[in-house]
């Protein structure tokens, strides 16, 4: 994986950043906050519109951009330095950082080029059909695993398949014909003889990120806001029916199935239907892959490590399809074998993250021996020389956006604009709330913790659903699905910042293909809670259940 997370953008762009990021920041600073709202999180705001603008335009290193809270928010009284610092180490860092290393380690070993091959065999050669076949599986996977494992553990496979057809494009391998050939490729290759590649990466990095977000929605615990909706539904609505896990993923799969067509169709519109099939196809890469004999050892290793990291992530909790788990997880039956033998201390599978998983795989990786050197030296699967490769600027870009969370939820802004846009509006049709709310969420959370806002913003979302007269479900469910599709910014999910670390992506291309996908996103949620998951959870539009009036809390009624 590239490290920069810079792309050339134009120079007129950067030079107007640089000079409308200060004129904002100072124009909201010095002029009074709005009644109600403190000054520090007027302050926050005045912060948060520069480094967006700062990071759209990239007049600033996105690296140097991310450092900013760390500097702004002590000096502006918003929050302690060590508060601020602490969101730059959340588990979910360490998460990405051993993930990193893994994906540098399937470069290292060469294996990327083999999975690339397999890829390209199995999925054919359309580059619409690659795309396709890469969110389908990124879909899936994070259906149940975190986004970031799903992310993770595609976006090497999907780097590869783009740097094989790189070195196909400049000529790589592709003289004359040799003896296990197909007639169909003989051809020379011209460097320009796949004009639409630099198109096919944006399409395939992008659609990796946009589907392990999707996928996520789709299963009550493919994401924390899930897990936020149901443990509040229960708190705040104990004697409202249950919602199970196979009602859940009844409810949404058309939303999944039909956002993931609508995400594939925008990413690929200007990618071409077929390859040029007089030398790319399926013979060409069977060839390919024959050439690169059988898997050496660090090979083998690599693949081993990748997929028990796969599934030490899948299997670490709870795994369960319908009412009943499936698997109680390997972090319980540590906890209980631990228990057994009474040396468990204070152990408890709750201190386990997938970031623990990732660390302990990437240190295991500088232990595993796979050959000698010239000189006789043992040689790992990784070394330190390799793994200072890490994309630091994307890890910084993960702080900034934790930091940016944190200091939202602190400062009480997320509840102010909340406030704001549910206030004084008197109307009580439910599609232009369905619409405000999941609007207003999926855009916030741009800039936002999809799980912060989820917190913050439900028991108002409940509060308006009871005052107007509707069952809850009907907007608390689509805004948690809205807080996990925003797809414009790096910071507005662990995906989207992968994706644009790759350096396959620029801020403007993702900014453009978000807001649309954003839109659509808007609409299908609406359009599926309304026409499809209304009859199967038995929601009634007509009237308020009497469960919904009882056990409200009183100050929310």
């Amino acid at each position: 994986m590239t490290t920069s997370l810079e792309e050339q953008l134009p120079e007129g762009l950067s030079r107007a950043g640089r000079w409308l990021a200060p004129l904002v920041f100072v124009g909201l600073l010095i002029c009074p906050a709005p009644e109600g709202l403190p000054v520090s999180a007027w302050r926050l705001l005045a912060v948060t519109i520069g480094m967006a603008i700062l990071w759209f335009t990239q007049a600033l290193p996105v690296a140097a951009t991310s450092l900013i809270p760390l500097c702004a928010y002590p000096l502006l009284g918003i929050q302690k330095a060590d508060d601020v610092s602490k969101s730059y180490i959340d588990s979910n860092i360490w998460l990405a950082l051993g993930g990193f290393v893994i994906a540098l380690g399937i470069e290292r070993c060469g294996l990327h080029r083999r999975m690339a091959l397999h890829v390209l065999c199995g999925l054919g050669t359309s580059p619409r059909r690659l795309v396709l076949g890469f969110m389908l599986a990124t879909a899936f996977l994070s259906m149940w695993i975190s986004n970031t494992a799903a992310t993770l553990m595609m976006m090497p496979i999907g780097l590869a398949l783009l740097r094989t057809l790189e070195e196909i494009a400049s000529g790589e391998n592709s003289a004359t014909t040799s003896p296990d050939s197909s007639a169909a490729s003989t051809t020379t290759l011209a460097p320009t003889s796949m004009p639409w590649l630099p198109l096919l990466g944006t399409a395939l990095v992008l659609g990796i990120a946009y589907a392990a977000s999707i996928g996520g929605t789709l299963t009550p615990v493919g994401t924390p806001t899930n897990v936020v909706f149901l443990g509040m539904w229960r708190k705040q609505f104990p004697e409202a029916p249950e919602i199970p896990s196979g009602q859940w993923i009844m409810s949404f799969l058309p939303f999944g199935i039909l956002m993931i067509l609508a995400s594939w169709i925008v990413l690929t519109w200007y990618l071409p239907r077929q390859a040029q099939k007089n030398w790319l196809d399926a013979d060409f890469f069977r060839n390919r892959l024959k050439k690169l004999g059988s898997p050496t050892r660090g090979e083998l290793w690599m693949f081993t490590v990748f997929v028990s990291t796969a599934l030490l992530w899948v299997f670490r909790a709870k795994f369960q399809i319908g009412d009943e788990p499936l698997v109680l997880g390997w972090g319980h039956w540590l906890e209980t074998t631990l228990k057994y033998f009474n040396i468990a201390g204070d152990f408890k599978a709750t201190y386990l993250h997938d970031g623990t998983i990732s660390i302990g795989m990437c240190l295991l990786m500088f232990c595993i021996p796979i050959e000698k050197d010239g000189q006789g030296r043992t040689t790992f699967l990784m070394d330190w020389e390799t793994a200072q490769r890490l994309p630091w600027d994307v890890i910084l870009l993960f702080g900034g956006g934790f930091a940016m969370a944190g200091a939202f939820e602190t400062t009480g802004l997320a509840h102010w604009i909340g406030d704001l846009l549910t206030g004084g509006m008197t109307f009580r049709s439910i599609i232009v709330w369905m619409l405000i709310i999941t609007a207003s969420l999926t855009f916030l959370t741009e800039f936002t913790s999809n799980v912060a806002t989820a917190n913050m913003f439900l028991p108002i979302v409940a509060s308006i659903s009871v005052s107007l007269g509707y069952d809850p479900r009907l907007l608390m469910i689509p805004a948690t699905i809205s807080t996990s599709v925003g797809f414009m910014m790096p910071v507005g999910t662990p995906p989207n910042a992968i994706a644009f670390g790759t350096g396959r992506v620029r801020f403007d291309q993702m900014a453009k293909f978000g807001f649309v996908l954003n839109i659509i996103g808007i609409i299908l949620v609406s359009a599926v809670t309304l026409l499809w998951m209304v009859p199967v959870m038995g929601i009634s539009i007509e009237k308020l259940p009497t469960w919904a009036v009882n056990q409200l809390p009183a100050s929310a009624k």
